[in-house]
């Protein structure tokens, strides 16, 4: 990570989000806000779309303009205070591009997950095989070391599908995702496998999008729409290439997006029908 660079994390996303929407309710525009905290307008704008680090006494400064007081005051100190500390994944940036480190900061703050998947099992759902098998695929060789980082994050990444807080996941995969023999015939029962127990989970739900299907509203590529729980933090979609991604959040695009998970969902096996024909792929590999 470079020194002074911001990198945003969970807390600061959140920070940034709390702090334009109590200025909303304040009444202030940003220019006003600017004025009033000697700031350029540019800096307050860098501070609540997460581009900028915001000091915790200047956070004070601002709930004192917004007249937020008391228990609220506090818990917005407090977030700002949190908002300071990296991220578990901070400690593996180097196995993160630069990228993707936004989309795993929104991965963790979402609430809600779509993703279609025409290759690969999405990131999320892989075993650690099936992931390094993935890997190996890279164009350059990364070290044993790196490869060991880029395993521990996608474990870590699983870990939302459990626990208290579980991610709301729903993946609809096109048959050829549960085709492909990646990593070779045990790699890949044990991935069938692993998707099987997952389906299983009350937060997940697993579709698969049969060839007999045919042609559908997702062939342009695949795509993941993320929904957060802020109203005020509209949904986006995520669209990742080989070196780089695209966001989307213009609320007309990503209407679009969600007509189109609809249609996915309708034209794809039902949950039951799909663990069905993966327990059948399953078989197939033994």
């Amino acid at each position: 990570m470079a020194p002074g660079r911001h990198v945003p994390t969970v807390a600061s996303t959140r920070l940034a989000r709390e702090l334009r929407s109590l200025r909303g309710q304040a009444g202030l525009s940003q220019e006003a806000v600017a004025e009033e905290m000697g700031w350029n307008e540019s800096k307050l704008t860098r501070i609540e779309n997460d581009k900028s680090r915001v000091l915790v006494r200047d956070v004070k400064r601002l709930l004192g303009l917004y007249k937020v007081e008391g228990d609220a005051a506090d818990a917005m100190l407090e977030l700002a205070r949190l908002a300071r500390e990296p991220d578990w994944w901070h400690q593996y940036s180097g196995a993160i591009p630069k990228w993707f480190q936004v989309y795993v900061v929104l991965e963790a703050s979402a609430s809600h997950v779509f993703q279609y998947e025409a290759e690969f099992v999405p990131g999320v759902m892989q075993t650690e095989d099936y992931t390094r098998a993935i890997m190996s695929t890279a164009p350059s060789a990364d070290t044993d070391d790196e490869i060991a980082d880029k395993v521990t994050v996608r474990a870590a990444r699983q870990a939302r599908l459990g626990g208290d807080d579980a991610l709301e996941f729903w993946a609809v995969l096109n048959e050829s995702v549960i085709r492909r023999l990646v990593g070779g015939r045990g790699v890949m029962r044990e991935q069938i496998e692993h998707l099987i127990k997952l389906a299983r989970l009350r937060n997940v739900t697993l579709q698969v999008l049969p060839f007999s299907a045919g042609e559908h509203g997702a062939m342009h590529g695949t795509f993941t729409l993320l929904k957060f729980r802020g109203a005020d933090d509209p949904d986006k979609v995520y669209m990742e290439q080989q070196t780089s991604c695209l966001y989307i959040q213009k609320a007309d695009e990503v209407d679009t997006y969600r007509l189109i998970s609809d249609h996915l969902r309708a034209r794809a096996l039902d949950p039951n029908q799909t663990i069905e024909m993966l327990r059948a792929v399953a078989a197939e590999l033994t």
